[in-house]
């Protein structure tokens, strides 16, 4: 009922109706505002930009093809993709706004540069500290007992030679109040820091949603590279030139992962013997390094090189054989046989120099040299540490890929200490094991020990190499392409190549450059079917371009040393085999226009290798072919393929050899004998069928080259449209991988359908819906499977970034299109698929079939937000002909044209032209009247999309809203509609579907949140940004009521039948958060405030709600203030019981705020003063939003909530239920949102979030102009005014200083992160949510525990908060720190200060003075008792004198308690280290003396307050000093002396004497000091003060409080109440004596009830003053509001201490006042109370726990044999108290000096080390006889007023402390102290002791009983705890147990005993037993009754065991003592037993 209530009586769906925006700014011209305003008013004209970039080529030529002319369209399009310039979309000033410049640490250091150093009071004396510490305690001691004591001649004398302090000038002169006020403000303004914010923290970045990092310009994928250089190859012998070739294989991935590097160390002479075959060199071809990448390192990776020589007769063995035997060194031994070969080889090079064999290979293992062991480099002693750094590879990592395995972690192939190897080992090539397969078995084996390639025999050689990481930008180095990359300064040096990678897994990276390379790898050849002399078998490769010879085209890459492209390429040759196998690759570069004539001709040849008469060199034996395109798609992969014996006859090249073709004749009847591989790396090709089918279709139809035969099926204008369709739908089949490579493309070409939606046969194909289903599975596709590629937002980079840099609207046509077209009538009219008539309503109503519909359809919200725009069309589209594909539905889009399409006026000339690359800028051409717009279709689409399509949009909804902003700006731009006026920028048509659209995701929000959570936060950001988009580019009327309608859908549909509406909320703070972080922001909010102040507004004062209602009235002239800033300043305080779960949300919506601030403060637009008061003026509202929220604000100062006091937090006021419902002006009536006060807590906020609203709040009143506040506070009522004094109270507070100690402290580790990890966890716990999202949070921000790897591709999010995180900060850092926090604190305490100054201004032309004056000073004198700067200081006194010059009675006739406080504020001051702070102190002290003395000739007042303020500064003050004490006293004296005026009056001598007795009081509480660190001897010290006081109540109270403040700081609440108590007793007595008042205490003995301490405040003694004496009782206390005061402070420290029930006692000496006084209000919170305390009366507790401490040892001094008790914290163990006293004393004594006694015995003094210190302790426990245990029933009564405590000590006769059973004796000490606990003081001297020794047959009863009532306990436990029961019943009957009790019985009861003394004890013991045995039965049955099926066995067990011990037991419990049993009788009994029942 109660949240019906809440419901009605919120008008929440009622959100403010925003301003019509352009209107307001066309009708409002800018040209009133001049200067800096005038930027105020509209967007800057160059708001949006479209920067054409160039794209970056990396090389010096660009990479083209190089037929220009005749393209293929998919070069053509690729080539339009690779080369195109990026066009930028730009907002111009976006980088003011949070969304890219972050307020992160580093910018907020830079603010923060040259800041002036202020002094602080605190930071000098911590400085000083460190100086003379120890000389100081010395010097003081020595003079306090040197002086006679209490001599006033030395005091005196001391005083007079001590020196004063600087005089201020112009103190003593009168000047008039406004002169001063000027004055002072003129000084105040001097020398501000003008930027609040940046001092303070920076905003907090896992907060920040609207942060979006600019997308990565794409490029080209590049892993981690390496370069080899070879350096030289030399072999034992050197007779013929030798080859190289170097790649990278994977062997875990059975891969090859690089192309083939070819390389020639070949001598020059050597060189030359191959001069005829070939004549030119490429400098191309002459490179020795190489750079290889590696993408995927892994610790399987071989470089592999194989070396080849020239063809020769012989074998491979037979060929090495002179390499593995000789040696130059042995040249005479084998000078013959080497000139021999030398002159084969000249023959073979002449001869057979253009083939090669096989020679020799081995393979590095690359992780050897990465990780440098393998015996590299050994000797180097930090090779290790060096090269295992991981730093430059984890940034240089490419987003995408996989996490590699932890082992692959080692590999870092991008920062290892180069290396240069020699390798020696080679192993001779096999001639039938050259297969990459057996290459693979090889690398395997040789990563085993028991290599089987050791036992091969080595080729010996020496190959150097060289290994390093690339260098970033390489010289001299060519491109896979051969193309130059840049830097190249000299083309004549040798290069370096660039090898491409065939990385071993997918990389999923988009291609940006125009690649199109082919590899081709014949494999294996199976002649041996062949006869004929078939053996030596080379394969000849071509790439034809046609059928005749002379069309092989020059494409083959060559190798080394030879021609850059060649014609043809040989594979090497293995000698006599008629089966090779080849691992040869050929690279070729694929031409731009294949053409179905192309083809790969391999031809078949025998090599005789000697020279014989008629043979010639080589003879073809066979010929084959791969055609190398068809149906439009490239053909690669593996090919088994026969070979033809005859040459192949005409045409062939257009079938495929697995044709039989007639009268040919095949190698082996046809079989496959060749098996080839081939495979491309294009940036052109796609290689997938799915993907192939739709480019080929899209191309198909652009040229129009129906028919086209596609596989089996022939393409037709007929099937045209479905085929494309279906296609479209099949690109989903593709691999991701491909997908993404093409990614550009393919969105290119979809985007073109729906733009220019196709003409088959004269009709246009509507394909929109198609190709928007297509990109939305594409989209969604990527996202789901490259997760790891997304920023917080969940955006994947790869498609951020084509919309950013690579999307454009496609303007020209993309060909013409070659049908002559008739007059198209356009007959078909395409009408959506039937599903969809019901289109809208539908479909956006409920995305989800299965929900419940939506509380307020958005269909009527689209209406109303359309309303007046036209028709509603939502029903009657369906058979319109306007329907999108309908007959007009071109009309509808494109006014301009006439209706028909034209004819193209001549369909030859346009077939013939050449398609050009379309050209970006131009506007589309008339001709084309089937252009639909983009941004109009996709959004139609989107609305119109159903299920599965739908849902993928709104997955990626993201990509839609870019892309459509993206679109429309472009359109924009393409129309030049810039400069035409928003409304007419575009149709309404579009502007009603955007509508509809944002509704529909409105709705999905609201309906979804709870379930998809991930989901709805991603499409929350996304509808959000993409609303912050439109402001820029519509009609911002129009955007202001989409963000309506999405707060309608979000807050009035679901917020109260909402599970969890905190996650609601935190998603209507993020959004609006996000639409708020426009740049323009301020723009949007201001126009529609008059840029003059509006008039003062005068609500009328006595309405509760005027609180904000000033405010409220200047917003609603800014109308979309409302909308937008209230918004933003909703606290989403809605009903939430948790206060943890409003606490993320208050976080938000505060950090956003703080956020908003944060980029005005460093806009630099925004510098000018002036205009940062109109901003601040935007602010307002939140002043009186802040005033709301005062007591849910984090209390710094320390003290309980202090602002309670004016108003219960029950209810949620008028106003912020007003602002909550976002209406801007609160009606005046009667306040109908009062929630029903019974279970609301008032939330609290932490104290991160009140200090960002603080600071944000204070930024409003710095900025905001001065008159305009103080129109505004004449206008607010006391209460208002209070609560606004309230909240700067707090301001001083929450900015205080604390000083570099504390941050050198805090340092190590930052106190925030623990508050919001507990608040998160708490949140986590009670579900607000869920865990996932828990998760996905977590894994957001950084963890704090630094677990990197969810990190490692978020850079963008890494590098923002690093040094928040780090621990450990540098000094400087700390010291700039302490730097900052000081200014901060000075700016703020200042602004604090300027308000009250304008407070005060208006209240004294009000008649409110009175009730506001006391609280301007009571702010005033708080903030002068924080640590505060010099500076502040100084101007805090001006003002304090100048406010006591104008209100003299506010002090001295009205409130004691304002004197008393500000005495103790000036006294402190007095004695600051600072000079210039004593100065002003004194004279403020001074000139108040003055003022009272005039006002009533003496000044007895301020002369009682100044003696109790330093008596009670004195006492409190830990770090107070006497000298400057002094000092300051000598300047007040000085000042009298000085005072012409009064000279002759009795007023110098009065200010002597008064300086002189407190200069008395001074040295007499000094010795205090000494005793600052031992908190029991300083509290016995105080209570000693108090004492001697105890015949002048002031002073005594004064030093209650003191004890009261001590008591309270160390957490003793209960001391501290009882202090309090004490007080309110003292003054009860004083009171009672002044007037008898009936419903007054009657004295001290009212109070006995709360303890029976008290009546030592009885006034009896002779010498009691007589309250009625001037200055005596005058303290404010000494009041019945006094009196009222204290017990409401008592009551709370009691509620604090959780005594409850002593809270009741203390209310019932209240309560009388109240009722008394009729104050009804006050009752009420004192019931309140009490229901509370009651309420908590059943809580856990603990209350403290009591040690007996003994001291022994002359060095204790006056503790010496002293016993006291100690009341120490619930559940402190012994040994911590132990651990605490014997540290203390230590200190103290030294270490040696002290002993702790272990046991609790009697300690003799005589076995004592005089020279130690010796301390016993003892745990006791409260004692209570049998009589007081009736009284003492609950836990509370058994821990209040105690005196009496035992404790035990077990003992055997003959010395030992345990014994056996009938030897244990125990003896208890019972202790009685002098006061009850709790009291005053936490120890309490012992002043009585007793013992009592009990028997054995005693101690077993003690014992049994105890047994006995834990099982009954844990029997009747409610709710039945069944762990717990079975373990008391397991310790009573368990088998093992049963010596127990059992053994306790045998040895007391099976004999009765012989002393009859003993008699009632056996008795005792055997009833014991019975109801031992009695328990253990109900125990037994209870247990049944709670255990399952598994426990059965267990229970039995248990049973039987109970058995047992019952027989056991049973005759020794029956067995009586005749002689006790003798009176009783039958009958007695039986009636005794009927009681019971």
């Amino acid at each position: 009922a109660s949240v019906g209530r809440w419901r009605q009586s919120l008008p929440l769906t009622e959100v403010v109706e925003p301003v019509d925006f352009e209107e307001y700014v066309s009708s409002h011209a800018p040209g009133v505002e001049p200067g800096p305003l005038r930027q105020l008013v509209e967007f800057p004209l160059d708001d949006l930009e479209l920067l054409p970039l160039d794209k970056e080529c990396t090389t010096l030529e660009p990479p083209l093809p190089e037929e220009e002319d005749s393209l293929d369209p998919r070069v053509r399009d690729a080539l339009a993709v690779y080369t195109d310039d990026w066009l930028v979309i730009q907002r111009k000033y976006q980088r003011y706004s949070t969304t890219h410049a972050p307020h992160n640490s580093e910018r907020q250091r830079e603010r923060q540069r040259g800041l002036v150093k202020q002094t602080f009071e605190l930071d000098e004396a911590a400085a000083a500290d460190r100086h003379d510490d120890q000389d100081d305690a010395k010097r003081r001691s020595v003079s306090l007992d040197e002086t006679p004591r209490g001599s006033w001649a030395s005091s005196i004398f001391d005083l007079k030679n001590s020196s004063p302090d600087a005089l201020l000038p112009s103190v003593l002169e009168r000047a008039a109040a406004e002169d001063m006020d000027r004055r002072n403000t003129e000084a105040r303004l001097q020398g501000r820091h003008s930027d609040l914010l940046g001092l303070y923290l920076p905003p907090d970045e896992d907060e920040a949603v609207e942060r979006c990092t600019v997308p990565e310009v794409p490029k080209e994928h590049c892993g981690q590279r390496i370069m080899v250089k070879c350096l030289s190859l030399k072999f034992e012998i050197e007779i013929e030139p030798i080859f190289g070739t170097l790649a990278l294989y994977d062997v875990k991935e059975k891969k090859k992962i690089s192309e083939n590097f070819y390389f020639d160390l070949n001598s020059d002479q050597m060189k030359g013997l191959l001069k005829p075959h070939t004549p030119h060199m490429a400098i191309s071809t002459l490179a020795r390094s190489a750079i290889f990448s590696i993408t995927y390192p892994s610790a399987d990776i071989f470089l592999v090189i194989k070396l080849e020589k020239v063809l020769q007769q012989g074998d491979i063995g037979e060929c090495c054989e002179p390499y593995m035997v000789m040696k130059e060194s042995d040249s005479s031994k084998h000078k013959e046989k080497l000139e021999k070969l030398r002159l084969q080889a000249e023959q073979s090079c002449s001869r057979l120099g253009h083939f090669r064999m096989p020679f020799a290979w081995t393979a590095i293992h690359l992780l050897n040299i990465v990780s440098s062991v393998g015996g590299l480099d050994r000797s180097d002693p930090d090779s290790d540490s060096e090269r295992k750094g991981h730093g430059t590879w984890n940034e240089r990592k490419k987003k995408g890929f996989e996490r590699m395995s932890v082992g692959d972690e080692m590999c870092n192939f991008a920062t290892f200490r180069p290396a240069t190897l020699t390798v020696t080992n080679f192993f001779k090539q096999e001639g039938d094991r050259l297969s990459d397969e057996d290459l693979y078995k090889y690398l395997a084996d040789m990563r085993r020990p028991s290599s089987v390639l050791r036992r091969l025999r080595p080729v010996t050689a020496q190959l150097k190499i060289d290994i390093s990481p690339a260098p970033d930008s390489p010289h001299y180095c060519l491109s896979p392409e051969l193309l130059h990359v840049k830097p190249y300064p000299d083309l004549r040096v040798r290069p370096t190549k660039d090898v491409l990678e065939f990385p071993a897994r997918y990389v999923y990276t988009p291609h940006t450059t125009y690649r199109n390379l082919l590899y081709v790898y014949p494999q294996s050849l199976n002649f041996s079917s062949r006869q004929g002399s078939v053996r030596n078998i080379a394969v000849k490769v071509q790439f034809m371009a046609g059928e005749d010879p002379s069309q092989a085209l020059p494409v083959i890459f060559g190798k080394s040393s030879c021609a850059e492209f060649m014609q043809d390429a040989y594979t090497p040759i293995i000698y006599h085999d008629k089966s090779p196998e080849f691992y040869e690759e050929m690279k070729m570069k694929i031409p731009a226009n294949l053409t179905d004539n192309h083809h790969l001709l391999f031809t078949f040849f025998h090599i005789s290798c000697q020279p014989k008469q008629n043979t010639p060199l080589e003879t073809p034996v066979g010929y084959t072919w791969i055609p190398l395109m068809q149906h439009g798609r490239l053909r690669t992969g593996s090919f088994s393929l026969p070979v033809s014996v005859e040459k192949l006859p005409p045409s062939y090249s257009v079938l495929t050899p697995d044709v039989q073709l007639p009268g040919m004749k095949w190698v082996d009847n046809h079989k496959a004998v060749f098996n080839v591989e081939v495979t491309a790396a294009s940036s052109v090709h796609t290689q997938d069928p799915h993907l192939d089918k739709f480019f080929t279709l899209v191309y198909v139809l652009e040229e129009y080259s129906f028919p086209f035969r596609l596989k089996d099926v022939i393409i037709t204008e007929a099937n045209m449209e479905g085929e494309l369709k279906a296609s479209m739908a099949a690109v989903r089949g593709a691999l991701l991988d491909t997908c993404v490579r093409f990614l550009h493309q393919l969105l290119n070409k979809l985007i073109q359908l729906i733009v220019y939606p196709p003409v088959i046969a004269g009709q246009i194909v509507n394909l929109g819906r198609a190709a928007f289903e297509a990109m939305a599975l594409l989209v969604n596709q990527i996202h789901k499977n490259l997760e790891g590629n997304q920023d917080q937002h969940g955006r994947n980079n790869l498609l951020a970034s084509y919309i950013h840099f690579c999307f454009r609207v496609p303007t020209a046509e993309p060909a013409s299109y070659e049908m002559p077209m008739q007059y198209a009538t356009l007959s078909r009219t395409t009408v959506r698929p039937s599903s969809l008539h019901l289109s809208r309503s539908k479909s956006i109503s409920n995305s989800n079939p299965d929900l419940a519909t939506t509380p307020v359809s958005p269909d009527e919200e689209v209406q109303r937000i359309i309303a007046g725009k036209g028709i509603d069309r939502s029903h009657s589209w369906v058979n319109s002909a306007y329907a999108p594909g309908g007959s007009r539905s071109v009309l509808r889009r494109n006014p301009n044209s006439s209706c028909e399409l034209k004819q193209v006026p001549n369909p030859s000339s346009s077939s013939s032209s050449s398609p050009s690359l379309p050209h970006h800028l131009h506007p589309p051409p008339s001709v084309l009247v089937h252009v639909k717009l983009l941004h109009e279709e996709l959004a139609l689409q989107w609305v119109v999309s159903t299920t599965a399509v739908r849902e993928a949009a709104l997955q990626q909804a993201w990509f839609f809203f870019q892309i459509m902003v993206s679109i429309m700006t472009h359109h924009l731009f393409l129309t030049s509609k810039l400069d035409v006026a928003r409304r007419q920028r575009f149709p309404d048509r579009f502007v009603d579907d955007i509508a509809a659209l944002v509704c529909a995701i409105s709705a999905d929000i609201a309906n979804r949140y709870h379930k998809d959570v991930e989901l709805v936060e991603r499409l929350n950001s996304s509808l959000a940004f993409f609303l912050n988009d439109l402001l820029s580019l519509m009609d911002r009327g129009f955007v202001f009521n989409l963000i309506r309608s999405y707060y309608k859908q979000v807050i009035a549909n679901k917020l109260h039948t909402a599970q969890s509406p905190s996650s609601l909320n935190a998603l209507r703070v993020d959004f609006t958060r996000i639409v708020c972080s426009h740049e323009h922001y301020v723009v949007l909010n201001l126009p529609c405030s008059t840029l003059s102040p509006p008039a003062s507004p005068s609500p009328s004062t006595s309405s509760t709600t005027s609180q904000s209602s000033a405010f409220s009235s200047m917003v609603q002239d800014q109308g979309v203030a409302t909308m937008f800033e209230l918004s933003v300043l909703l606290f989403p305080r809605i009903r939430v019981r948790s206060v943890v779960r409003v606490f993320f949300l208050h976080k938000k919506a505060i950090s956003a705020v703080h956020s908003l601030l944060c980029s005005h403060d460093a806009d630099p637009r925004y510098t000018d003063p002036q205009v940062r008061a109109h901003i601040a003026q935007l602010y307002l509202p939140l002043i009186p939003i802040v005033m709301e929220t005062l007591h849910q604000l984090h209390d710094f100062s320390g003290q309980h909530n202090i602002y309670a006091t004016h108003y219960s937090g029950n209810t949620i006021s008028q106003s912020v239920a007003m602002a909550i419902a976002g209406s801007p002006l609160p009606h005046v009536k009667a306040n109908p949102f009062a929630l029903p006060t019974v279970g609301r807590q008032s939330s609290s906020l932490s104290a991160e979030c009140s200090r960002t609203l603080l600071v944000s709040f204070l930024w409003v009143l710095k900025n905001a102009d001065a008159a305009l506040l103080e129109r505004w506070v004449s206008d607010l009522s006391v209460l208002q005014i209070n609560r606004l004094l309230d909240l700067l109270h707090l301001c001083v507070s929450c900015f205080e200083y604390k000083g570099r100690k504390a941050l050198e402290r805090i340092n190590s580790l930052t106190f925030k992160k623990s508050q919001d990890m507990k608040a998160r966890l708490e949140e986590a716990i009670l579900g607000t949510i869920g865990a996932r999202q828990e998760m996905v949070r977590r894994c957001r921000e950084r963890s704090p525990y630094g677990s990197q790897e969810n990190v490692r591709w978020r850079k963008n999010v890494t590098h923002w908060r690093q040094n928040t995180d780090r621990v450990d900060k540098t000094k400087a850092e700390v010291e700039q720190e302490s730097v900052v926090d000081g200014n901060l604190a000075t700016e703020a305490s200042l602004i604090v200060l300027d308000t009250l100054e304008i407070v005060v201004k208006t209240v004294v032309a009000s008649e409110l003075k009175e009730s506001v004056l006391g609280g301007v000073l009571r702010v005033l004198l708080h903030s002068m008792a924080g640590n505060q700067s010099a500076l502040f200081l100084q101007h805090c006194f001006t003002t304090q004198r100048a406010l006591v010059f104008k209100f003299p009675e506010m002090l001295f006739e009205e409130d004691t308690e304002l004197c008393a406080d500000l005495c103790l504020r000036l006294l402190r001051h007095c004695s600051s280290s600072v000079g210039s702070v004593r100065s002003h102190a004194s004279a403020s002290l001074y000139l108040l003396m003055r003022q009272n003395f005039e006002i009533g000739n003496n000044f007895a007042r301020v002369k009682m307050q100044v003696t109790m303020s330093l008596s009670s500064l004195v006492g409190t003050s830990q770090n107070f000093n006497e000298e400057h004490l002094r000092r300051s006293l000598k300047t007040i004296l000085t000042y009298a002396e000085e005072d012409l005026e009064l000279r002759d009056t009795p007023f110098p001598e009065q200010v002597q004497d008064l300086v002189f007795n407190l200069h008395m009081i001074l040295t007499d509480t000094v010795k205090m000091k000494e005793h600052q660190q031992d908190p029991e001897m300083l509290i016995d010290l105080m209570y000693r003060i108090a004492k001697g006081y105890q015949n002048s109540p002031d002073l005594r109270l004064t030093w209650l409080q003191n004890m009261a403040g001590k008591h309270s700081a160390r957490g003793n609440h209960a001391e501290a109440a009882h202090c309090l108590v004490h007080s309110a007793a003292l003054v009860a007595e004083y009171l009672n004596m002044l007037e008898d008042c009936r419903y007054l205490p009657i004295g001290c003995v009212t109070f006995q009830n709360i303890s029976s301490n008290v009546l030592e405040e009885s006034a009896v003694s002779d010498d009691v003053l007589s309250p009625e004496e001037e200055g005596i009782c005058a303290g404010k206390y000494f009041s019945e509001s006094g009196l009222v005061g204290l017990l409401e402070q008592a009551a709370a420290s009691f509620n604090m201490a959780a005594m409850y029930e002593a809270i009741n006692e203390v209310y019932k000496i209240l309560l009388p006042v109240h009722e008394a006084n009729r104050d009804f209000k006050k009752l009420a919170t004192v019931h309140g109370k009490l229901q509370d305390a009651f309420n908590k009366v059943y809580n856990q507790r603990m209350f403290g726990t009591y040690f007996r401490v003994g001291f022994y040892g002359c060095r204790f001094g006056d503790l010496d044999e002293q016993e006291f008790v100690y009341k120490e914290p619930s559940i402190t163990k012994l040994a911590e108290i132990s651990h605490r006293l014997e540290e203390f004393y230590s200190e103290r004594f030294g270490d040696d000096m002290v002993e702790i006694i272990k046991d609790s015995n009697p300690v003799d003094k005589n076995k004592m080390d005089p020279n130690k210190a010796y301390l016993q302790i003892t745990y006791v426990e409260p004692f209570f006889d049998t009589y007081e245990l009736k009284e003492r029933i609950t836990y509370f009564d058994k821990n209040y007023n105690l005196r009496t405590f035992m404790y035990c000590t077990p003992f055997t006769l003959d010395g030992r402390a345990h014994g056996d059973l009938n030897e244990q004796y125990k003896r208890k000490s019972i202790l009685t102290t002098s006061h009850a606990f709790p009291y005053i003081k936490t120890r309490i001297n012992v002043i009585h002791k007793e013992e009592i020794i009990l028997v054995p047959m005693e101690v077993a009863i003690e014992d049994m009983q105890k047994k006995t009532q834990e099982l009954a306990f844990a029997t009747n436990q409610e709710p039945s705890d069944a762990k717990m029961l079975q373990m008391v019943l397991q310790g009573s009957v368990g088998t093992t147990v049963n010596q127990g009790p059992l053994e306790v019985a045998q040895v007391f009861l099976s004999d009765i005993p012989d002393d009859p003394k003993l008699f009632r004890h056996h008795n005792k013991l055997r009833l014991c037993f019975k109801d031992f045995t009695k328990r253990c039965e109900d125990a037994l049955r209870k247990n049944k009754s709670l255990i399952g099926p598994d426990q059965k066995e267990y229970h039995r067990e248990l049973e039987r065991n109970y058995n047992k011990l019952k027989e056991a037991l049973g005759p020794l419990i029956n067995r009586k003592i005749p002689q006790l049993y003798r009176t009783l009788n039958s009958f007695s009994r039986s009636s005794l037993r009927r009681v019971d029942c």
